[in-house]
């Protein structure tokens, strides 16, 4: 696949977690070399980003839970929504705790006890640096509705969405979408039902 993209003009990708968590992975942005490890192919100059997603996918309504299982959680488009919100919310307390552990520490005086820092959490640490400007967020989408929700959430709380992939209905809320800066990421031929 890779002799082929590259032979088609493809040089760089932007690879993506898979589309089943709101808040997935983290990306990768590779430079394309043909016959070279994999791991040469890191480009380390392109910003971090993330992967969200909204939609089927995440709420895995066309599929039932195992006998004697929960059904997942976010079930509807709210609870998608409930759920950016709360991680954003608790983003903001650790990156406050952090901010007020660094003051504290940098107002020692010698000989002082350093304090006890806040717990680690490397899933939150990524959602500070969205928040502050650090990663950008690369959010699948469909529905023109869903866009609208993750576009008025990331406005609340002050970050940008990069890039929406796939974003079906986006022409339906072109204008809304150019005013938050977004940019889209759709087919450019008919895949699948897509």
């Amino acid at each position: 696949s890779l002799y082929r993209q590259l032979a088609g003009g493809v040089t760089a990708a932007n690879i993506l977690h898979g589309s089943a968590n709101t808040i997935g992975g983290k990306n990768l942005t590779v430079k394309l070399k043909w016959g070279l490890p994999v791991d040469s192919m890191t480009y380390d100059k392109a910003p971090p980003g993330i992967k969200f997603a909204l939609g089927e996918n995440v709420r895995q309504t066309n599929s039932q839970p195992q006998p004697g299982r929960a059904p997942r959680y976010p079930r509807t488009r709210m609870g998608v929504e409930e759920l950016l919100r709360e991680r954003f919310t608790t983003a903001r307390e650790y990156q406050a705790e952090w901010a007020a552990f660094a003051k504290v520490k940098s107002a020692l005086k010698k000989g002082e006890a350093e304090p006890i820092p806040p717990r680690k959490d490397i899933e939150l640490d990524a959602l500070v640096e969205i928040l502050e400007g650090k990663r950008l967020v690369h959010a699948h989408s469909y529905r023109s509705d869903e866009i609208l929700m993750v576009l008025k959430v990331a406005k609340d709380f002050g970050f940008r969405i990069a890039s929406l992939q796939h974003v079906l209905e986006g022409y339906k809320i072109a204008d809304e979408i150019a005013a938050a800066g977004t940019g889209a990421s759709t087919f450019a031929d008919e895949w699948a039902y897509k």
